[in-house]
């Protein structure tokens, strides 16, 4: 057994889950991330213009789902959901790759980032943030 403590939370237009693109690209909101103050010494090297992996914890999802049709279309033949990007399945681990658009210190209990499109709705839990690779320059 172990613990996972959010390191901040998502500020979104998109409030319901169904509503809600199911990839970025299918026309997903600028959101904020809204990081707590405690952690928020990680962000120093972060820049506008950087691309990151935001790992969110999705607290909505069903966490006793092991096959899904895809994309919720029924007319698709179910599969594990391991082999898909349901959010709903055992450990709702969502991963959003996103573009920072602008680093705001907020008040004293917090940092927000601005990022392009995210499909994650308002309110959910941030894991942890990771830069996107360039293995022509990171090695």
């Amino acid at each position: 057994m172990f613990t996972l403590h959010p390191i901040g939370n998502v500020v979104s237009p998109l409030r319901d889950p169904k509503a809600a693109p199911k990839q970025a690209y299918e026309g997903a909101p600028a959101a904020w991330l809204v990081i707590d103050a405690s952690v928020a010494p990680g962000l120093r090297d972060l820049r506008v213009g950087d691309e990151v992996l935001v790992l969110t914890w999705l607290d909505r999802a069903e966490r006793n789902t092991l096959d899904v049709h895809p994309r919720d279309d029924v007319t698709l033949p179910r599969r594990g959901v391991f082999s898909t990007r349901s959010a709903d399945r055992p450990n709702p681990i969502g991963i959003h790759r996103v573009r920072i658009e602008e680093i705001a210190a907020g008040a004293e209990s917090s940092t927000r980032v601005r990022v392009d499109a995210l499909e994650a709705v308002d309110g959910t839990p941030i894991l942890d943030i990771k830069p996107v690779l360039d293995p022509r320059r990171d090695g």
